[in-house]
């Protein structure tokens, strides 16, 4: 059970540091997506992408403390419930798909780093 939280650990980090650089970089798709369509203030671009960094190291180094993984899970499930509802609140069908995948992920790492604790 604990390498299968490794494994969700691993993928969900490394997607979710990824979202974060692409905010921070201000990637086209991105300001396109979060600014244009969901409609999320600039400025908070910066915010959201240190979000997402913090709960990527804190998942990976929950994998040693699991207390820290636990809150660092439940703060990227929390995340990713809120990306997906703003894209609902706009109606934007398309762009919800996005941020389903990390919030299953998140999911998975908060039940498993739950169950190995």
């Amino acid at each position: 059970m604990f390498i299968a939280l490794v494994i969700v650990t691993a993928l969900l980090a490394l997607i979710a540091v990824n979202s974060g650089v692409m905010k921070l970089r201000k990637n086209e798709q991105v300001v396109t997506t979060i600014h244009g369509t969901v409609g999320v203030p600039m400025t908070a671009l910066p915010v959201l992408a240190a979000l997402e960094i913090a709960g990527a190291v804190g998942i990976v180094a929950g994998l040693w403390n699991a207390p820290l993984g636990i809150a660092a899970a439940g703060g990227l499930t929390a995340y990713f419930v809120g990306a997906v509802i703003g894209h609902l609140r706009v109606r934007d069908t398309r762009g919800v798909a996005m941020p389903l995948v990390p919030l299953a992920l998140s999911i998975a790492v908060l039940v498993l780093r739950i169950v190995t604790a």
